[in-house]
């Protein structure tokens, strides 16, 4: 099981370039490496499960959360293209992909964004994330977020399954907010969508929260 991650969330000119590379070293690069230690063993074996606690993110990437969103695209890419070779050694590969998750990890992330500085940032970006973004994303976590227990379970089922599913989502709040994307292959109806539920109906979100 590959459950190594950081997080990051803010303004893009607000994080420095050696941040963002440590981010992906770790949620990336940490996968990369593991799945290389142990997939010539279970390939000589021809059997063998890789589990990876990926992210909702790895399907929708999130305003603010361009970076992280980025390292989960591509733990997700990564999966995605090794997964058929994998199954030719009867080996299987499954991505767990939970939401918000009530944990120290999520707070801390929050916490330092709270306390970062946005000098580097216009003043209408730097509102938009600490007025608009971090008031929204405390009621989320609140309204719909998971234990670590939930996900524990989640990924206990993935590990036992009789056939591991490639993809499982612990979360069904988030599912119609995945399937925007294959309902319009342009794009168009989910930032749409985003757009509107960020910018024109952030009050009607918070209020469906409580």
């Amino acid at each position: 099981v590959s459950n190594a991650g950081v997080g990051m969330a803010g303004p893009l000119e607000c994080q420095s370039l050696a941040a963002m590379q440590s981010l992906m070293d770790t949620n990336f690069f940490g996968l990369v490496r593991l799945v290389k230690e142990v997939l010539p063993d279970m390939k000589r074996r021809r059997g063998g499960h890789i589990v990876v606690i990926s992210s909702i993110m790895g399907l929708q990437g999130i305003v603010f959360n361009d970076i992280y969103a980025a390292s989960k695209f591509a733990v997700e890419g990564f999966c995605e293209s090794l997964v058929v070779q994998a199954l030719r050694f009867n080996v299987a590969i499954s991505l767990v992909e939970p939401g918000p998750v009530t944990t120290e990890f999520e707070a801390k992330v929050y916490e330092e964004a709270e306390r970062a500085d946005y000098s580097r940032t216009d003043p209408e970006t730097a509102d938009i994330f600490t007025k608009l973004y971090l008031r929204n994303s405390k009621d989320v976590f609140a309204s719909l977020g998971q234990t670590p227990e939930d996900i524990a379970e989640h990924t206990l089922w993935v590990i036992e399954a009789a056939r591991p599913p490639f993809r499982h989502q612990t979360n069904v709040a988030y599912t119609p907010m995945a399937a925007l994307k294959h309902a319009d292959p342009s794009g168009a109806l989910m930032t749409d969508a985003f757009y509107k539920l960020v910018f024109k109906y952030d009050a009607v979100l918070r209020l469906s929260l409580h």
